[in-house]
Formats: structure tokens, sequence, C-alpha cells
């Protein structure tokens, strides 16, 4: 059963758009020539919107205007409100048969693996439009106008499908000059080094000393947000990274990077795809799932 909203609290886009201006400017005058109108329309737009919610979106002060506490709270919300409208409005512009998959997708997967096989799929799928946005937490389906999103975890995301798409081994790599200063031959060497970390993979470290018998230490070297980061930094000789193997093959084969000792270890979580549910049947995400799942089949 659906709750109808009472219309005083649908204002008119154009009631909305002359409040936002106005609260972004500071000004009736700047926002009524920013929407080409004047001075007295904006006044009066407002005025309707105040009338509208009950409430006093403005102090007047002479020939200016600032917001009430209430109307910097409305004006963040509506801002955020206006831009997904727009940002819906531009991708239905672009691609009028409504194919625009807009995906989330993890920083490194999304720059060294995602996007160079990206071409393929668009190649076959010609009426699609992907919006990528980045992120390294856990993407909110509820607040943000995703269809679905590259996980790295646990298979557990509540109210959504997922399907798995790949396992991960990482190694531990560092620079060739490196590597010969420190002369790596055992797992227990690398503890005299410094140790590179990924702040999303707290544990890493620890498992892999703990795989292959050694007592772990904290780690002593940097911190990074990124793969990308940490490889860069692993290749100016900061110190020893664990990086997934299938997000460095590059550096590997140019030997920008070596494997400080050829232990590996394959991380306890996986790469999904997630959706909500309700997303499911959409066809530019059906038309992603089934080329993603195919594309990643062989590395499960």
């Amino acid at each position: 059963m659906s709750i109808q909203t009472p219309r005083r609290f649908l204002p008119s886009t154009a009631v909305l758009a002359a409040f936002e201006a106005t609260a972004r400017t500071g000004s009736m005058t700047m926002a009524a020539q920013e929407l080409q109108l004047t001075q007295s329309a904006v006044s009066r737009q407002i005025k309707i919107l105040e009338q509208q919610l009950e409430a006093e979106l403005f102090i007047r002060e002479r020939q200016t205007v600032r917001l009430t506490s209430a109307g910097a709270s409305y004006a963040r919300e509506i801002r955020d409100a206006l831009h997904k409208i727009s940002s819906a409005s531009l991708n239905l512009r672009a691609n009028p048969g409504g194919g625009t998959l807009n995906l989330g997708i993890l920083p490194t997967f999304g720059t060294r693996w995602l996007a160079p096989r990206l071409p393929q799929f668009l190649a076959a799928n010609p009426g699609i439009t992907i919006n990528l946005a980045t992120r390294l937490s856990y993407f909110d389906f509820g607040a943000e106008a995703l269809d679905a999103a590259i996980h790295f975890g646990q298979a557990e995301w509540p109210g959504a499908e997922m399907a798995l798409l790949r396992s991960e081994q990482v190694i531990p790599a560092c620079s060739p000059s490196l590597k010969r200063e420190y002369r790596f031959r055992a797992a227990d060497d690398l503890r005299r080094a410094p140790l590179l970390s990924i702040s999303t993979r707290a544990q890493a470290w620890t498992r892999w000393f703990a795989m292959h018998d050694v007592a772990a230490r904290a780690a002593q070297g940097m911190v990074f947000d990124q793969f990308a980061t940490a490889a860069q930094a692993a290749m100016a000789g900061l110190g020893v990274a664990l990086l997934p193997t299938f997000l460095i093959e590059e550096e590997l084969a140019s030997r920008k990077l070596v494997r400080a000792i050829n232990l590996p270890m394959e991380s306890p979580e996986r790469y999904y795809l997630v959706w909500p549910s309700e997303r499911a049947a959409y066809p530019p995400l059906r038309a992603f799932r089934e080329w993603l799942i195919a594309v990643t089949a062989p590395d499960r």
C-alpha cells in the first residue's frame, strides 16, 4: 500500500531552485541573476516555500539574508536532492534508452582491473552507459543512486544480492634494490624490513606471519588507504607491501616490483558484485552482471 505525501511537503522544483541558489549565494539578487529571474520573483518563491513548510528559512536584515538554523539544515538536504535530479536528467539525456548503470567500485580494483576491460563490455553493449563512483567503505544503496557495487569482504550485505567474482592471492612485494639490501631468504627475514600496510587490511601482515609460523610483530612502516599508493611506495624502496598479484602483474613483469620472498597467501575475503534486490532485473545491470561473472570465471 502506497502512502501519498501531502502536497505541501512536495514544493515545486522552481521554488526549491530559488531557495537553494539564495542559500548558496547568500543573496536574493545573486540568486536572481543565476536563475535569470527578477529579485522580487525569487523573494516570492521563497515566501511560498516558507508558507508551505510553515517555517522561517531566512532572517532578513535590510538588503541581506542569512539562513536560520532550520534553513541551513534544509538547504543541505535540498542541495543533495537537486543534484540527484540533475544527475538523473543528465544521464537520461545522454542515453534516452535508459541504459545507464551506476556502479560503485573499489579504487585500485576499478582502475587496475575493471577499467581496462570495460571497453570489451561497452563494445558488446553499445546502448549502455556506465558511471563509476569510488569508495573505500561500504556503499549505502539507500542513500546513493547506485545500481550495484564491487565489494571485497565476506559474503554478507544486508538487503542485497551478491555474485562471487574472484579470490585474491597476495605476495610480499618490494623494489629490487630493497631485496638486494635485505637479502630475504625466509619469512622471518621480513621482520627486519619496513612493512607497508593498508588501512583496510589491518590484519594482513599478522595473518601472513602466522601462516608461515613466524611470530608477528607490529608493522613498522607507512600505512596507506589504497593498494595503488602502497605499490608506488614499494617501488620507491620504502618497504615491503602485501599486494594482490592480479593488481600488480605489469609491475612484476617489468621488475619494478619483485617478490621479496615467494611465499604467497590467499586472502580469506573475496570480491563480489553486490546489488539491491529491487534492481536485480534492471537490464543494464543484468547485462553487466552476466558479462562480469563470465570474465572472472577463470579466477574463481
